[in-house]
Protein backbone atom coordinates (compact mmCIF):
# COMPACT_ATOMS: atom_id res chain seq x y z
CA UNK A 1 0.00 0.00 0.00
CA UNK A 2 1.43 3.23 -1.12
CA UNK A 3 0.43 6.64 0.98
CA UNK A 4 0.32 10.35 0.35
CA UNK A 5 1.15 11.74 3.49
CA UNK A 6 1.05 15.24 4.50
CA UNK A 7 0.51 16.12 0.47
CA UNK A 8 4.14 13.84 -0.16
CA UNK A 9 4.02 10.88 -1.89
CA UNK A 10 6.89 8.32 -1.81
CA UNK A 11 9.58 8.25 -4.41
CA UNK A 12 10.38 4.90 -5.66
CA UNK A 13 12.54 3.60 -8.26
CA UNK A 14 11.15 1.75 -11.21
CA UNK A 15 13.65 -1.02 -10.39
CA UNK A 16 12.60 -1.90 -6.63
CA UNK A 17 10.65 -4.41 -5.78
CA UNK A 18 8.03 -3.54 -3.14
CA UNK A 19 6.13 -6.34 -1.80
CA UNK A 20 1.82 -6.40 -2.19
CA UNK A 21 1.10 -5.90 1.74
CA UNK A 22 4.08 -3.53 2.87
CA UNK A 23 3.15 -0.12 3.20
CA UNK A 24 5.04 3.15 2.39
CA UNK A 25 3.96 5.87 3.70
CA UNK A 26 4.61 9.81 2.71
CA UNK A 27 7.90 11.80 2.00
CA UNK A 28 10.26 8.02 1.90
CA UNK A 29 12.50 7.75 -0.97
CA UNK A 30 13.53 4.31 -2.14
CA UNK A 31 16.48 3.10 -4.32
CA UNK A 32 17.49 1.37 -7.43
CA UNK A 33 16.84 -2.39 -7.01
CA UNK A 34 16.05 -2.45 -3.62
CA UNK A 35 13.58 -5.12 -1.87
CA UNK A 36 10.73 -4.03 0.54
CA UNK A 37 9.22 -7.23 2.50
CA UNK A 38 6.20 -8.52 3.22
CA UNK A 39 4.30 -6.72 5.85
CA UNK A 40 7.49 -4.22 6.27
CA UNK A 41 6.34 -0.68 6.88
CA UNK A 42 8.15 2.32 6.28
CA UNK A 43 6.93 5.71 7.24
CA UNK A 44 7.71 9.37 7.46
CA UNK A 45 6.01 10.22 10.19
CA UNK A 46 6.79 13.34 10.83
CA UNK A 47 10.22 13.06 8.95
CA UNK A 48 11.48 11.69 5.92
CA UNK A 49 13.26 8.50 5.25
CA UNK A 50 16.13 7.88 1.92
CA UNK A 51 16.76 4.15 1.45
CA UNK A 52 19.59 3.69 -1.34
CA UNK A 53 19.89 1.47 -4.00
CA UNK A 54 20.65 -2.50 -3.65
CA UNK A 55 19.11 -2.61 0.22
CA UNK A 56 16.90 -5.64 1.51
CA UNK A 57 14.38 -4.52 3.93
CA UNK A 58 12.80 -7.50 4.84
CA UNK A 59 9.31 -9.12 5.98
CA UNK A 60 7.54 -7.12 9.02
CA UNK A 61 10.63 -4.78 9.70
CA UNK A 62 9.57 -0.98 10.28
CA UNK A 63 11.56 1.88 9.77
CA UNK A 64 9.77 5.36 10.80
CA UNK A 65 11.12 8.85 9.94
CA UNK A 66 10.13 11.45 12.68
CA UNK A 67 10.75 15.07 13.91
CA UNK A 68 14.20 16.14 13.62
CA UNK A 69 15.46 12.62 12.73
CA UNK A 70 14.66 12.07 9.58
CA UNK A 71 15.92 8.14 8.25
CA UNK A 72 19.30 7.68 5.99
CA UNK A 73 20.14 4.41 4.59
CA UNK A 74 22.76 4.11 2.36
CA UNK A 75 24.24 1.58 -0.52
CA UNK A 76 23.72 -2.24 0.24
CA UNK A 77 22.28 -2.31 3.76
CA UNK A 78 20.44 -5.28 5.03
CA UNK A 79 17.81 -4.75 7.15
CA UNK A 80 16.15 -8.19 9.11
CA UNK A 81 12.48 -9.52 9.87
CA UNK A 82 10.96 -7.66 12.76
CA UNK A 83 13.49 -5.21 12.83
CA UNK A 84 12.70 -1.93 14.06
CA UNK A 85 14.71 1.77 13.00
CA UNK A 86 13.70 5.34 14.13
CA UNK A 87 14.70 8.65 13.27
CA UNK A 88 18.88 7.03 12.58
CA UNK A 89 21.46 6.98 9.88
CA UNK A 90 22.59 3.55 9.14
CA UNK A 91 25.80 3.94 6.53
CA UNK A 92 26.65 1.58 4.13
CA UNK A 93 27.26 -2.22 3.89
CA UNK A 94 25.99 -2.43 7.32
CA UNK A 95 23.85 -5.66 8.50
CA UNK A 96 20.95 -5.21 10.87
CA UNK A 97 19.79 -8.81 12.04
CA UNK A 98 16.42 -10.09 12.54
CA UNK A 99 14.94 -8.13 15.42
CA UNK A 100 17.27 -5.35 15.57
CA UNK A 101 16.36 -2.19 17.39
CA UNK A 102 17.95 0.94 16.18
CA UNK A 103 16.60 4.47 18.08
CA UNK A 104 16.22 8.39 17.86
CA UNK A 105 19.93 9.99 17.11
CA UNK A 106 21.97 6.76 16.55
CA UNK A 107 24.61 5.98 13.48
CA UNK A 108 25.53 3.01 12.72
CA UNK A 109 28.92 2.86 10.92
CA UNK A 110 29.86 1.74 7.24
CA UNK A 111 30.19 -2.67 7.60
CA UNK A 112 29.11 -2.46 10.97
CA UNK A 113 26.92 -5.47 12.36
CA UNK A 114 23.52 -5.25 14.75
CA UNK A 115 23.12 -9.39 15.69
CA UNK A 116 19.82 -10.46 16.37
CA UNK A 117 18.01 -9.16 18.89
CA UNK A 118 20.78 -6.36 19.51
CA UNK A 119 19.93 -2.65 20.08
CA UNK A 120 21.23 0.15 19.68
CA UNK A 121 20.12 3.05 21.79
CA UNK A 122 18.90 6.24 21.43
CA UNK A 123 21.79 9.15 20.10
CA UNK A 124 24.37 6.30 20.26
CA UNK A 125 27.42 6.03 17.13
CA UNK A 126 28.49 2.80 16.79
CA UNK A 127 31.18 2.79 14.88
CA UNK A 128 33.04 1.68 10.95
CA UNK A 129 33.15 -2.04 11.27
CA UNK A 130 31.93 -2.67 14.87
CA UNK A 131 29.76 -5.13 16.04
CA UNK A 132 26.88 -5.55 18.85
CA UNK A 133 26.49 -9.43 19.51
CA UNK A 134 23.30 -11.11 19.37
CA UNK A 135 20.93 -9.33 22.33
CA UNK A 136 23.70 -6.56 23.49
CA UNK A 137 23.24 -2.97 23.75
CA UNK A 138 25.15 -0.30 22.26
CA UNK A 139 25.05 2.88 24.22
CA UNK A 140 26.38 6.81 23.80
CA UNK A 141 28.77 8.60 21.91
CA UNK A 142 31.15 6.80 21.73
CA UNK A 143 29.46 3.14 22.17
CA UNK A 144 29.99 1.66 24.83
CA UNK A 145 28.83 -2.36 23.87
CA UNK A 146 27.69 -4.69 26.79
CA UNK A 147 25.73 -7.30 27.78
CA UNK A 148 22.16 -7.03 29.18
CA UNK A 149 23.07 -7.81 32.73
CA UNK A 150 25.57 -4.69 33.01
CA UNK A 151 22.04 -2.95 33.46
CA UNK A 152 23.25 -0.90 36.21
CA UNK A 153 26.45 0.37 33.90
CA UNK A 154 23.75 0.78 31.01
CA UNK A 155 21.67 2.90 33.12
CA UNK A 156 24.30 5.32 34.03
CA UNK A 157 25.14 6.19 30.35
CA UNK A 158 20.84 5.82 29.03
CA UNK A 159 19.56 8.13 32.14
CA UNK A 160 22.06 11.36 30.45
CA UNK A 161 21.14 10.22 27.09
CA UNK A 162 17.69 11.88 28.33
CA UNK A 163 14.67 9.99 26.07
CA UNK A 164 12.01 11.57 27.40
CA UNK A 165 13.21 14.84 26.66
CA UNK A 166 14.97 14.03 23.57
CA UNK A 167 11.82 11.96 22.57
CA UNK A 168 8.81 13.97 24.09
CA UNK A 169 10.09 17.20 25.38
CA UNK A 170 9.37 16.44 29.22
CA UNK A 171 11.19 16.10 31.96
CA UNK A 172 11.42 12.49 33.64
CA UNK A 173 9.65 11.87 36.07
CA UNK A 174 11.00 11.60 39.57
CA UNK A 175 11.47 8.18 41.01
CA UNK A 176 8.62 6.40 41.59
CA UNK A 177 6.53 8.26 39.05
CA UNK A 178 5.65 8.14 35.53
CA UNK A 179 5.67 10.29 32.38
CA UNK A 180 2.80 8.40 30.82
CA UNK A 181 -0.44 9.89 31.84
CA UNK A 182 0.93 13.10 30.33
CA UNK A 183 2.82 11.74 27.27
CA UNK A 184 0.26 9.17 25.87
CA UNK A 185 -3.04 11.15 25.44
CA UNK A 186 -0.61 14.06 23.62
CA UNK A 187 0.72 11.50 21.26
CA UNK A 188 -2.48 9.67 20.52
CA UNK A 189 -4.10 12.65 19.34
CA UNK A 190 -0.95 13.89 17.73
CA UNK A 191 -0.96 10.65 15.68
CA UNK A 192 -4.11 10.91 14.42
CA UNK A 193 -3.85 14.05 13.28
CA UNK A 194 -1.03 12.95 11.64
CA UNK A 195 -2.60 10.44 9.69
CA UNK A 196 -6.42 11.73 9.07
CA UNK A 197 -5.47 12.99 5.69
CA UNK A 198 -3.39 9.94 4.43
CA UNK A 199 -4.82 9.04 1.28
CA UNK A 200 -3.77 5.62 -0.62
CA UNK A 201 -2.33 6.21 -4.59
CA UNK A 202 -1.41 2.48 -5.37
CA UNK A 203 0.14 -0.56 -4.17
Amino acid sequence: MILEHDGKTPKIEASARIAPNAVICGDVTIGPNSSIGFGAVITAESGKVTIGKNCVVMDTAVIRGVRNNPVLIADNVMIGPRAYLVGCTVDGEAFLATGATVFSGARIGRNAEVRINAIVHLRTVLPQDATVPLGWIAIGDPAHILPPEKHDEIWAIQKELDFPKYVFGIDRAPPGGTIMPSVMPRYARALKHWHEGDREIGG
